[in-house]
């Protein structure tokens, strides 16, 4: 089972057990952290598309560490003026391990099945001819 959720403007994808990092938290380390907003839940095959957010699903965390990610440089020049701009930058990251996945009861979309049900029919009228 694994969900697609976003927090900080990006979306991750995590299963229960595995360590993701995602942009800096304000949750203190070992402290537990929820994320409501998922996009999408795969359970055994099962898939469920939010639209935009799957009702009653939220990813249960654990703040493991806050990081630094690696150096960034900018740099900018401008030719036969001997004017150089070098900047860096590191971003302010968090690691979190997942721990569960609660999932709701919301089946998936039947407006997905009603397209390939439409493409079936369209299928066999082509093998006819």
């Amino acid at each position: 089972m694994y969900a697609v959720f976003e927090t900080g403007g990006k979306q991750y994808r995590a299963s229960a057990g595995e360590l993701v990092t995602v942009e800096r938290l304000q949750t203190e380390a070992g402290k537990p952290v929820t994320f409501d907003r998922v996009l999408l839940v795969n359970n055994d095959g099962q898939v469920t598309v939010g639209a935009p957010l799957v009702d009653g699903t939220t990813v249960v965390a654990d703040v493991v560490e806050h990081k630094r990610g690696p150096k960034l440089v900018a740099f900018k020049m401008k030719r036969r003026k001997g004017h150089r701009r070098k900047v860096g930058h590191r971003q302010d990251l968090t690691v979190v391990k997942v721990k569960e996945i609660s999932s709701g009861t919301k089946a998936a979309k039947p407006k997905a099945a009603k397209k390939a049900k439409a493409k079936e029919e369209a299928a066999p009228a082509e093998g006819k001819e």
